[in-house]
């Protein structure tokens, strides 16, 4: 159905993009079949792994699947923008759309670049954002604690060993107090994904390495994952949580499942279970990789909680639909009901569309500091 679906797109740019540009018949062919294969890099995941999730080409292929299937998407509304100045200036006593041949030229070649730049922007080891986030009730020896998120790292052809380990070294740099993964941290099994997850062993933090699943990992496998995961030094918070004490003082640090969890059979996020038996009186951080239950949390007197899952909506404008599917929250800081809810725009992104416009990946140090209640 994938396959079917993305060729709409295309569809509409070979007919009113490309078939009125005054240009031989062969190359016309030429060039719609060309982004008929782009089109269908879906399709073609499927075919190389079983799964649409999980291209297994070359990486400067999936480069290139990225580039044309991104420029199809964008031409696409530009050419629907296009269409509409031209009803527009034909209502008003203007040409007709024959004249606005200049206008596909330009709106190509704009969809191209743009494209390439995406492509480029969704792939590059992340730049460093900080981020003060103030706690009702924080313990005096936490403030100041920080603690780095990573999350939807993706780590599969597209992010393979290499851009890992820069991404952990670049985490390692800030030393910070603890480290965060939120989820979607693979594409792909065990066996694909060894090596490329093998730097992660390297994390360091001064009071250990976290984790919870993300709805990839559902998809990838998940007993498998946890425990590989979990034997790279990492600790599983599956509606569970730890408690971080420094001193007599103490946070707690809690973790749910993904509601993917329910296709698989397995436990579904379970925020009375993730908080049961912690200490009365210590502040919550929350690590959940959806946003949308934000309120919840909140109810339940969580002080902060880390998100991911959106990718920041990749592209202006894009990102209002996507926080429309999220509770209303993409990307950056809100405050939600006396809670504190950043959703973090993502380390990687997920191979089968890898673009970024205007909302970039991020490596994220937050710094806890105390406020009064």
């Amino acid at each position: 159905m994938f396959h079917v679906l993305f060729a709409l797109p295309w569809l509409y740019v070979v007919t009113r993009t490309v078939a009125p540009l005054p240009w031989d018949v062969a190359i016309k062919i030429a060039v719609s079949v060309a982004l008929l294969a782009g089109a269908q890099f879906h399709y073609w995941s499927r075919l190389s792994s079983g799964s649409v999730f999980t291209p297994e080409f070359p990486r400067p292929l999936i480069l290139l699947f990225n580039w044309i299937f991104g420029a199809i998407a964008l031409l696409a509304v530009f050419q629907i923008g296009l269409d509409l100045a031209a009803l527009v200036a034909l209502a008003a006593g203007g040409a007709g759309s024959d004249v606005w041949i200049e206008g596909r030229y330009a709106i190509a070649a704009v969809a191209f670049v743009l494209a390439a730049l995406g492509v480029r922007q969704a792939v590059r080891v992340p730049r460093l954002r900080d981020v003060t986030i103030a706690v009702p009730g924080l313990p005096a020896a936490f403030d100041g604690y920080t603690l780095v998120q990573l999350t939807d790292l993706h780590i599969s052809r597209l992010f393979p060993e290499a851009w890992t380990r820069a991404v952990v070294d670049a985490t390692n740099r800030l030393e910070p107090n603890l480290i965060v993964v939120t989820g979607d941290v693979i594409d792909g099994s065990v066996a694909m994904r060894r090596a490329d997850v093998e730097p992660l062993r390297g994390l360091r933090a001064a009071d250990g390495v976290y984790l919870i699943p993300g709805n990839h990992e559902y998809l990838s496998g998940y007993a498998a994952w946890m425990a590989h995961l979990g034997s790279l030094g990492m600790r599983i918070l599956a509606n569970a949580h730890a408690v971080i004490r420094h001193g007599g003082d103490s946070l707690v640090l809690a973790g749910v499942t993904d509601p993917s969890a329910r296709r698989a059979n397995l436990p579904p996020p379970d925020l009375d279970r993730a908080l049961a038996g912690r200490p009365t009186g210590a502040p919550v951080v929350l690590l959940d990789h959806e946003p949308g239950r934000a309120r919840q949390a909140a109810e339940r007197g969580v002080a902060f909680q880390l998100s991911g899952h959106t990718h920041g909506g990749m592209i202006l404008g894009l990102h209002r639909l996507v926080a429309r599917a999220n509770g209303g929250f993409v990307s950056g800081r809100y405050a939600v009901d006396g809670m504190t809810l950043y959703v973090n725009n993502g380390t990687g992104i997920w191979p089968g569309f890898a673009l970024r416009l205007g909302k970039p990946s991020e490596l994220t140090r937050f710094t806890l500091q105390r406020r009064d209640a």
